[in-house]
């Protein structure tokens, strides 16, 4: 026997022999095409203890989906072989395995794959013509889990073999530095992670439980689902692994976290028959208040879509891949026999799985004879596959059957791709072409590369930069029917991944029934929703999912369910009592047309008119002798001052504008600075000429009109140079003041309090020299001079400013200029009432105290008075002067001194007053003629 033969013998027949004679299915052709499909959904649990040689493990539960899937390559084939225009005299051959669903079978398959590549690698041709045996197999198609398709990749890789699998979607295998030949027809898991977590946010759920399969397929894709949960603020409560060959305790073990669990959503990334053992678990509990999110890889599975399990699984939410349409697989599905398709073994198992029945010649009725298997009738293998139900026939939603069916279609369309390259246009070196007939996997691998063209559906078929073909997902819903209670596929939305975030997820939520009856969406929170007008509260030692509902503050609002933070209302804005939206806030001053407004303004005018009413009557009488001996030139002045004063209140009442407030406090302190300095003035003046014993020329010239008017302009001056500084220093403005709820006072910012400060207090120190001076002459003939009035003003005046200064800043928003404006007002009509109504009185209803006579009278008799008092001073002095030089202890006869000034003592016809000072032994009469200079002068 020749030595390449036997190499050949011995690697194909090793890796055949596993499987025995029912487990391949096989065409010979002139290119050879590998297949991978889970016809088993796994293998018998076996403890080997290598007490004997190791035997194969056996696979167990027949796929009839896997079945289906393999058939669809099948009819691919044909159809590409029956084609006059796709690689026309070219027979494509195939080779298919059963994967079991285990990595172990499926690395035992694909050594069948590799082994003639390895032989020609090995140079033997000076042996023998190894060439004439099994084709190398240039393309495989497969495997269906990710697990199984990660190590089938990394033996293919080695020789450069392309794998095109239609069910491995986990992302790790996008890696194209790892996976150099691996490509795929169905999309990666990084989308459906990310299509998963929108569902879980479409649905306002933020509490849930993640499952995964304990493999390359669940690991990556639950993983990637954690990482989007977190983005969107949701929290997975429990994160679990599980397996089909978990043990019982393990299994149970889980079923109660699930069922301790507040979270009523569980996701899970898994394959059928991992999750298989953990519904049965959870069948056996009864425990169907749960919503199952279900990835593409059992989201169709007919092990779990089982009408003795819908109870526990009715309402999931399931990805299925998006369907397609194969002409004529139906017809190819209902045609199977075992006697026809004598090519492919598995068709013995599936026609004895599907009615439950023994072939003839079938292995297994040996078995059964054997009493190592259950009894079941002979078949002859003509029955009528479409009497009973079966998921085989289930070809209304062909979703990885298409998978499949385009995976074999590309492998074709790149050999048809090479077949028809044009030398000097080819992909290889120099633009070369490869040969079909001497072409190696590594080349159809560089043509799958650049593949794209559209395919008899009119689709275009392109593989992207990590060979994934793009596609979306159909979004399902399990349904329970009313016919016959299976389970039935209702298609609700789908998935585009390709279109723009926000736009990607469509659900038409009227189709769902959760739980298999209700329309109402299931809660799977950890806290009860906030309403609007509340916040969600940390809670320590708790996820953030779990929260307690906080109240917002006030001026601050939430107006949707579970806000995350109160939002602050805008500044011209406040909460309403519930906080669930802001209204505009009221904008108050001091306004002209409320009530206080109007009377502080109806006071205010009336205080004008009654000024310059006043003033009126000053002009009107001002020859008379009252008006005069009140210095009428300052008395002018003084009114117009108080009118000054009555006006500015007027300043403070409105819309407060920058103007206005600029304007507002110089009148107000230059006013009131112009009004006390002419009281002051006045007053000083005529102390100081009552209290000279005879006034002289001096006096007259230092107190004459122009020096008074002179002095009234300085202490003006000095308040004019404060406002200036002030006003261009820090000028006032108007502002509006938001710290109020719901109000807006819009007030004056007046710049400089100090500012306000030096002006309030220069008025008040004039006052007080004011207050002085009134006090002093406060004994000087009340005809003459308004002394005790004066200070009577002042004291108001005090009065009034003293308790203006703890009210301005204890006030706020309209009240601050309220305040200031009665302060004004109390002021001026304190000035105005002291100093001039009493005259006014006299003038308008006194007349005969209006006169000349009266005023020296009360003059003469001051003056008297004074002398008076300085000659009994003189006296006393003397006596006691006298008495101690004499050394007399007698003691001195008392003096009295009386002064008369009634109206008896003045002697009216003659217009001349002559009292009398009366002492202890007699009377001294002294007369006191006035001429018209002097009594110009002290007026």
């Amino acid at each position: 026997m020749q030595l390449s033969f036997c190499l050949h013998y011995l690697i194909d027949h090793y890796v055949i022999s596993t499987y025995g004679p029912h487990q391949r299915a096989q065409m010979t052709g002139d290119i050879l095409l590998g297949g991978l499909f889970p016809i088993h959904f796994g293998v018998a649990s076996k403890d080997q203890d290598l007490a004997a040689r190791p035997e194969s493990t056996q696979c167990v539960r027949f796929n009839f989906r896997g079945f289906r899937w393999l058939q669809a390559m099948i009819f691919a084939i044909d159809e590409i072989n029956n084609s006059s225009t796709l690689l026309p005299n070219i027979t494509l051959g195939y080779r298919i395995f059963d994967t079991c669903n285990t990595v172990s079978k499926a690395l035992e398959a694909t050594l069948s794959f590799v082994a003639q590549n390895k032989i020609d690698s090995l140079n033997l041709d000076e042996f023998c013509n190894c060439t004439d045996h099994i084709p190398s197999t240039i393309a495989v198609v497969g495997a269906a889990g990710s697990a199984v398709s990660t190590a089938v990749a990394n033996l293919l890789g080695l020789f450069y073999i392309p794998q095109i699998s239609y069910a491995s979607s986990s992302r790790l295998l996008s890696n194209k530095n790892q996976y150099k030949s691996f490509m795929r027809t169905i999309p990666t898991d990084e989308y459906q992670a990310t299509a998963m977590a929108d569902i879980i946010e479409h649905f306002q759920w933020n509490w849930v439980i993640a499952v995964a399969s304990d493999d390359d397929y669940g690991r990556p894709g639950i993983e990637k689902f954690e990482k989007e949960m977190e983005e969107r603020d949701i929290c997975i409560h429990l994160n679990e692994l599980i397996s089909q060959y978990f043990e019982d305790h393990e299994i149970k073990a889980l079923a109660d976290r699930i069922e301790n669990s507040t979270a009523k959503v569980i996701v899970v990334f898994a394959s059928g028959p991992d999750i298989e053992p953990l519904i049965k678990e959870m069948i056996r509990r009864n425990i169907t208040d749960r919503i199952w999110l279900a990835s593409e890889a059992w989201a169709s599975s007919s092990l779990i879509a089982k009408p003795e399990y819908l109870d526990v699984v009715a309402g999931t939410i399931g990805f299925a891949l998006k369907s397609g349409s194969i002409p004529g697989f139906k017809e190819f599905l209902q045609n199977v026999q075992p006697k026809k398709d004598s090519h492919n073994e598995f068709v013995r198992e599936f026609w004895e799985e599907t009615f439950n029945c023994y072939l003839e010649d079938s292995p297994r009725l040996q078995e059964s004879e054997n009493g190592s298997t259950s009894f079941r009738p002979l078949c002859t293998g003509e029955e009528d596959i479409t009497s009973v139900e079966t998921p085989y026939l289930d070809y209304t939603h062909l979703r990885i059957s298409y998978n499949v069916y385009v995976a074999v279609y590309s492998i074709a369309q790149a050999l048809q791709d090479i077949l028809t390259c044009t030398p000097g246009h080819g992909l290889f070196a120099n633009n070369s072409c490869a040969d079909i007939k001497k072409m190696e996997a590594w080349q159809v691998l560089k043509q799958l590369r650049h593949l794209n063209y559209t395919n008899s559906m009119g689709e275009k078929i392109h593989f992207d930069e990590n060979a994934d073909l793009a596609a979306n997902y159909t979004i399902v819903n399990w349904h329970r029917s009313t016919e016959d209670g299976s389970v039935v596929f209702e298609e609700v939305g789908y998935y585009n991944m390709h279109v723009k975030r926000g736009a990607k997820l469509f659900i038409d939520k009227t189709k769902i029934l959760w739980n298999g009856y209700s329309s109402e969406v299931p809660f799977s929170n950890c806290s009860e929703d906030c309403e609007p007008g509340t916040r969600k509260g940390i809670i320590d030692s708790m996820p953030t999912c779990c929260f307690e509902c906080t109240e917002c503050s006030d001026g601050e609002y939430s107006n949707h369910k579970d806000a995350s933070v109160c939002t602050k209302c805008p500044n011209n804005s406040w909460s309403n009592g519930n906080h669930t939206f802001c209204f505009v806030k009221e904008i108050e001053f001091l306004s002209w047309t409320e009530p206080f407004g109007i009377a502080l303004a109806i006071c205010a005018v009336l205080g004008i008119v009654l000024t310059a009413f006043v003033m009126g009557v000053f002009v009107r009488f001002r020859n008379t002798p009252i008006v005069k001996a009140t210095n009428r030139e300052l008395s002018y002045v003084l009114l117009f001052s108080l009118i000054c004063c009555f006006s500015s209140s007027l300043i403070f009442i409105g819309e407060p504008q920058d103007w206005t407030c600029r304007l507002r406090q110089p009148a107000f302190g230059i006013s009131f600075v112009l009004c006390i300095s002419c009281i002051l003035v006045k007053t000083n003046r005529v102390l100081l000429v009552f209290e000279a014993k005879i006034p002289t020329s001096l006096h007259r010239k230092w107190w004459g009109l122009n020096l008074q008017f002179l002095l009234v302009f300085l202490c003006t001056f000095v308040q004019v140079m404060i406002c200036v500084v002030w006003l261009y220093n820090a000028p006032p403005s108007s502002y509006k003041n938001h710290d109020i709820d719901e109000i807006i006072f819009i007030t004056c910012n007046e710049g400089s309090v100090m500012a306000l400060g030096f002006l309030i207090g220069y008025t008040c120190l004039l006052a007080a020299i004011c207050f002085f001076f009134a006090f002093k002459s406060r004994k000087l003939p009340e005809n003459f001079t308004e002394a005790k009035f004066i200070t009577f003003s002042m004291l108001i005046f005090f009065i009034v400013w003293i308790s203006f200064i703890p009210a301005y800043f204890s006030t706020y928003g309209k009240f601050v200029s309220a305040v200031e404006v009665i302060a004004i007002l109390a002021s001026s009509f304190g000035m105005l009432a002291c100093i001039f109504f009493n005259k006014v009185y006299i003038i308008l209803f006194k007349p005969s105290r209006n006169t000349i006579e009266e005023v020296r009278c009360s003059t003469a008799a001051h003056a008297f008075k004074v002398a008076a008092k300085a000659t009994l001073k003189h006296n006393t002095a003397s006596r006691k002067k006298s008495s101690s030089i004499g050394g007399s202890s007698a003691s001195s006869p008392s003096s009295s001194i009386s002064l008369k000034t009634n109206g008896n003592d003045c002697d009216r016809t003659s217009g001349k007053h002559r009292p009398r000072v009366s002492f202890g032994s007699g009377t001294v009469t002294l007369s006191l003629s006035f001429d018209e200079s002097r009594r110009s002068s002290l007026m």
